[in-house]
């Protein structure tokens, strides 16, 4: 079964929490700051992690952008309803998602779910995915890789999926729920910002030209097809 980590300062969420996730027969490990989040990530290799954004010592967001520089593991942070900024540069910084406190453990265990489930999707069937290519951009869904007018860019696997969902979809505009059905998967209960700062890193990192925003609607592939 997949490994999670939670971190959190507060014995009661680590508790709950905890026991939701090993009920569902998920190897769990816990931390309570940012140090001991580190060393344990290091030690177990999750493949998610519940991460509270307000810790002792080192907080959330320098504790995520340590593990960005060498874990691709699946990033939900845990917030307060006044930390919208927070948020906000949580997914910058490289979070897959987030839930606001006070939370439902069953809502936190379903995105779990729904995020190992998309995972697991795509590893299994990763070879037997093919190629899309257009004027200037080439999707390799198999290995995972794209590139730009040759040459390869590194995308996360959030932003790897949005960008294949669209481009599977060339010309035609994706609303933002359907793209968080997508990807997030159908029982996803967050809401839609997610979609927009994920979107921007990859129209940052392929030019504003291959994805356009439809005000008001979604977004749309744009580059021409071969």
């Amino acid at each position: 079964m997949p490994k999670i980590l939670v971190v959190d300062d507060e014995p009661s969420i680590l508790n709950l929490v905890n026991s939701y996730l090993k009920a569902e027969g998920y190897e769990v490990y816990t931390a309570s700051d940012g140090l001991a989040a580190l060393k344990a990530a290091k030690a177990y290799k999750p493949e998610l992690i519940i991460l509270d954004i307000m810790l002792p010592g080192l907080d959330g967001l320098e504790v995520l952008s340590r593990l960005r520089r060498e874990s691709d593991a699946y990033v939900i942070l845990l917030t307060a309803k006044t930390e919208e900024t927070d948020k906000i540069v949580g997914l910058s910084v490289g979070a897959d998602d987030y839930v606001t406190k006070p939370f439902s453990p069953r809502e936190l265990t379903a995105r779990v779910k729904a995020a190992l489930r998309r995972l697991q999707a795509g590893a299994g069937a990763g070879s037997e995915k093919g190629v899309m290519s257009f004027r200037r951009v080439m999707i390799d869904s198999g290995a995972r890789q794209i590139t730009v007018d040759g040459q390869p860019v590194e995308l996360t696997a959030i932003e790897f999926d949005l960008l294949a969902a669209l481009a599977e979809n060339r010309g035609r505009v994706l609303t933002r729920e359907l793209l968080l059905e997508k990807v997030w998967g159908y029982d996803y209960y967050g809401d839609t910002r997610v979609v927009d700062v994920h979107l921007g890193h990859v129209r940052q990192k392929l030019g504003a030209d291959v994805i356009a925003t439809v005000r008001g609607v979604g977004y749309r592939f744009e580059d021409e097809a071969l």
